[in-house]
């Protein structure tokens, strides 16, 4: 009993010696790890361009994601072999761009859940929310700054008297920090810039519940008392709880990927749904900017209390929100949006009312699915018509569609450069230039270009061999909305070889799918740099072509 009682003291006495020695060896380990997180999160923050931490945000997402699908796929599926299938889809929904080489049944319900993270993920106004939290964090921190320099002040008379301080030693990296967020308004503290990211961070969030709970479940309500959309899912073995959300977070993201092989083509006869998924597109992307400034304004009205608001409203800019403009500017955004859905919808009518892609529609649906078409070249790219049919005009405005940026406006020369587009000038335009921006030496149109030339040289052997699905048209309609994350695509059409040699079987993914592992691969660089393609805007301004 007595060796008992000393094995159990030497165990007690062991385990507290051993915990003495441990103690304070983890406090230093958590105590270097918290600095090498403080100290990288203000590396990231004053010290890397945004444009490397989005880069490295998309591929973590996508090779995540790539992973996640891979590891959900069926048992005894043929994806778990596809790889760079897999990655593709993966890139396709963390850039947005709905671009598919898979057919989207062939997914299971674990890979749909995937695939709607990832959608959610690359949203437009879910990764403005995140650039928000970080310029919280440098606003944050350069507030802190700016306390510790008003304090430092206090030890001028000191430095006149010739005493020596401590205090006086500035740190030059704390002084670089303090530079690096620009003050365009120096009225504008870095305290009041923080509150009203704050006020900005909490609307934005709000904004995208919304959107969400009520958007998903109007569609859930719809699907459930209308027949065909619901006999479609039936059809298809498909929940509808599980259509309605994910319709609804990638129509929003602009995203355009349908968990139905068919996509949208298959509820041409449900008006109701389409018209539920058109302000969804144009609230997520085009005319968000517009819609978050008559939050803000409405908000700001409701409660006059919450002086954040009307200061986020009215120095949006200042704050360094990309989305929050001014109103002479949402008005020319609106105007702009509306004539090109208009000029869209005219063509698009005039052309193909009667022709065979309208047949068996009455009047009511065929304006409705035409609508529901121009307005997600914009950038959803949910289709409710074969494209491979419709004419080639309508195919080459759509093109010039994908290739504008959202905020395109038109607007008198008067409000051209400091009313509507906010664009400095003199040395400050200088500044901007020397940015990353200006280290482009092509424009965005030069890239696309040459992504185009580059796919038909990997494809040539197809385009001599079938050149009906590989002309250069449907090439330029595949790159054009890869780069602006559209996802509209002509498809693959068996019926169109010329050579009708060996099996050929119609899938219903996009016609990248039939392309080269190069060819693919070039396609996801041009995802990314369309994802990317905001910070190459000023790009080719070296060359001279007068």
């Amino acid at each position: 009993m007595s060796s008992m009682k000393k094995l159990i003291h030497s165990c007690h006495y062991a385990g507290s010696q051993f915990c003495n020695w441990v103690r304070p060896r983890a406090a230093r380990l958590l105590r270097l790890c918290r600095d090498s997180i403080s100290w990288l999160s203000r590396f990231l923050l004053f010290h890397v361009h945004p444009f490397w931490i989005q880069l490295g945000y998309y591929l973590a997402v996508s090779l995540a994601g790539y992973l996640v699908l891979k590891a959900t796929a069926r048992d005894g599926s043929e994806l778990r072999h596809r790889d760079l299938d897999l990655f593709f889809t993966s890139v396709s929904a963390t850039t947005a761009s709905s671009m598919s080489t898979v057919e989207m049944e062939e997914l299971s319900r674990a890979q749909l859940l995937v695939m709607i993270v990832l959608m959610l993920l690359s949203g437009e106004v879910f990764t403005s929310l995140l650039e928000l939290q970080l310029l919280r964090l440098k606003l944050l921190k350069q507030s802190r700054l700016d306390e510790q320099a008003d304090r430092r002040s206090g030890f001028v008379d000191c430095i006149e008297l010739g005493i020596p301080s401590s205090a006086q030693k500035v740190d030059s990296n704390q002084h670089n920090e303090a530079k690096a967020v620009s003050v365009r308004n120096p009225n504008m503290s870095n305290k009041l810039k923080y509150d009203a990211a704050t006020c900005l961070s909490q609307v934005v969030l709000g904004y995208i519940l919304v959107f969400h709970v009520l958007g998903s479940g109007l569609i859930t309500l719809y699907v459930y008392l209308d027949r065909d959309a619901k006999q479609v899912l039936e059809r298809k073995g498909l929940r509808g709880d599980l259509f309605s959300l994910f319709t609804m977070v990638s129509t929003f993201a602009s995203c355009g990927f349908v968990p139905l092989n068919e996509g949208m083509v298959a509820f041409r006869k449900s008006p109701g749904l389409l018209l539920i998924l058109i302000p969804q597109v144009l609230a997520g992307n085009t005319l968000y900017a517009p819609c978050l400034h008559a939050a803000l304004w409405a908000l700001e009205k409701a409660s006059a209390k919450r002086k954040e608001l009307g200061d986020a409203l009215r120095n949006g800019r200042d704050v360094g929100y990309f989305h929050l403009v001014g109103s002479v500017r949402c008005r020319y955004i609106c105007l702009t949006a509306l004539l090109f859905v208009t000029v869209q919808l005219v063509l698009f009518c005039g052309l193909e009312w009667r022709s065979g892609i309208m047949s068996g529609l009455t009047p009511y649906q065929k304006l409705v699915c035409s609508l529901f078409q121009v307005v997600n070249s914009r950038y959803a790219g949910e289709s409710a018509f074969d494209l491979s049919m419709v004419s080639p005009a309508v195919l080459v405005l759509f093109l010039v569609m994908m290739y504008l940026p959202p905020y395109t406006s038109f607007a008198p020369e008067k409000y051209h450069q400091k009313v509507v587009l906010g664009r400095p000038t003199g040395n400050a335009a200088h500044h901007q230039s020397s940015t990353l921006g200006g280290y482009f030496m092509l424009s965005q149109i030069s890239y696309l270009v040459i992504c185009v030339v580059g796919v038909c040289i990997t494809e040539r052997r197809a385009m001599v061999d079938d050149p009906l699905n590989f002309s250069a048209l449907n090439i330029a309609v595949e790159v054009i909305s890869a780069y602006g994350n559209v996802g509209f695509t002509t498809g693959y059409s068996c019926e169109r070889r010329l050579k009708a040699e060996g099996y050929c079987k119609d899938a219903t993914y996009g016609f990248v799918g039939r392309w080269s592992k190069t060819g693919k691969l070039i396609i996801v660089a041009v995802m990314f740099f369309g994802k990317l393609s905001k910070f190459s805007k000023r790009g080719g301004q070296a060359w001279d072509l007068s």
